[in-house]
């Protein structure tokens, strides 16, 4: 991919206050000294049967960008592949899972865009707002920064599991929960608090949007795997060796950028490299802040949430795993 992207276009404009360069969340652009629009995209195949949910975490993990970046939804455009074997009351519940989020977002579904496929998929394309001055890129995390994780891990083995119909009931509930939960309230205790860089936990996984960071920001990011809040059943699930392919793939990308410098368990390992669906958010704060962003989680953030590690001034390796 990085071969192809390499011989396209380069853009430069003023106004563009953060493009491709760093592998970020979602582009920004400059309005006026006030204002910003956030533009990202997103879509995917079902991770669950029921299409009403799969709506709901499609859309979640579109908007998801968009509060990476420290700004709020305001408007959104359905993208649509479907097939036509597929009954039209199954499209409609997916349309009616997303927009529902939508309206939780407190952004309005605008329009969109359908294509016959194969196989269904679907995402959205958010516009939101963001102060030019308060954007959370993932390439301005600073030395002495401490580092915190606002949705637990392990998504993408629970998915496999769900998927191969080997996940408890309970289980499934609790991936659908974390997977659909908005990560506005993360997003609305960081900015409150002000913070230096943010990136959200997707399908690179943990360590592949924590190295995106560190190059981004040209530090190193020193992680704590005891740290980690880590879904349970996914641990025991990743020693049966349920892992997605993509972690795999993860693991090949980052070859030599990972320092791994104490004895960690393969399960470990593989949640960290495990592709996470609709994630939360890798927040730098400064540390005189740490505790004022804890406190303000602790009063609305609904999912699992840790201090996971702090950034150095860059050293051999991007990143360091403790």
């Amino acid at each position: 991919m990085a071969q192809v992207l390499c011989h396209l276009p380069k853009f430069s404009d003023e106004n563009l206050i953060v493009g491709t360069e760093t592998s970020d969340d979602a582009a920004v652009y400059k309005i006026d000294n006030d204002k910003a629009v956030i533009l990202t995209l997103d879509f995917f195949t079902p991770v669950v049967d029921d299409p009403y949910t799969f709506g709901q975490i499609a859309a979640a993990n579109s908007l998801s960008d968009v509060y990476a970046m420290g700004g709020k939804p305001v408007t959104a455009m359905n993208i649509v592949c479907f097939p036509n074997c597929l009954s039209m009351d199954v499209l409609g519940e997916i349309l009616r899972g997303g927009a529902d989020k939508v309206m939780e977002a407190g952004a309005i579904v605008i329009g969109g865009h359908t294509v016959e496929d194969d196989e269904p998929k679907f995402g959205l394309s958010v516009m939101g707002m963001v102060h030019p001055d308060k954007v959370a890129a993932n390439s301005s995390a600073k030395p002495g920064d401490m580092l915190v994780l606002t949705k637990p891990l392990g998504i993408g083995i629970l998915n496999t599991a769900i998927k191969g119909d080997i996940a408890e009931a309970e289980t499934y509930e609790k991936a659908v929960f974390i997977m659909s939960y908005l990560n506005k309230d993360a997003c609305e205790a960081m900015t409150k608090v002000g913070i230096n860089g943010c990136t959200d936990i997707t399908g690179f996984g943990f360590l592949g949007h924590a190295f995106e960071m560190a190059q981004g920001s040209g530090a190193t990011l020193e992680l704590w795997s005891d740290c980690l809040p880590i879904i349970q059943e996914s641990i025991e699930l990743a020693r049966m060796g349920i892992i997605p392919s993509g972690a795999y793939s993860n693991e090949g990308y980052l070859q030599g950028k990972i320092n791994f410098v104490n004895n960690i368990s393969q399960e470990i390992r593989d949640i960290m490299y495990d592709p996470q669906t609709s994630g939360g958010l890798l927040i730098s704060v400064a540390e005189n802040k740490l505790e004022e962003l804890l406190e303000e989680l602790r009063l609305v953030n609904k999912t699992d949430f840790a201090v996971i590690g702090r950034v150095k001034e860059k050293g051999k390796y991007p990143i360091e795993v403790l």
